[in-house]
């Protein structure tokens, strides 16, 4: 049960599994890059869907770009400014206008 409740990985839209990471205080904490994420419509959780995670969305370089607890707000309301910014600094990545229908990126455009 403790494997279902509290995965040491979880499954995101591109495939990749990213580790979980659990501390004494607050909520677990999975951090994935902005890319693997398009196409998620709601915030992933653990303990049979009561706790969601606090995702770190991060930029091509690795570090977070974002930290949300609420994914559908963050499409909505913020990712157009992060995208603004990370699309000049990063052009060669995908950077879709509607990320919640996008397909999930794991690398560059060609």
């Amino acid at each position: 049960a403790l494997g279902s409740d509290a995965p040491v990985r979880m499954k995101v839209p591109s495939g990749y599994e990213a580790k979980v990471v659990y501390g004494g205080q607050g909520p677990p904490v999975l951090a994935v890059r902005i890319q693997d994420m398009f196409g998620a419509t709601n915030t992933p959780t653990v303990a049979r869907g009561r706790v969601e995670v606090l995702m770190h969305l991060l930029a091509p370089n690795m570090r977070p770009a974002a930290i949300t607890q609420d994914l559908p707000h963050f499409w909505k309301e913020v990712y157009p400014m992060v995208r603004k910014q990370l699309r000049g600094r990063y052009p060669k990545h995908a950077w879709p206008e509607d990320p919640m229908t996008a397909k999930p990126g794991t690398g560059r455009r060609r």
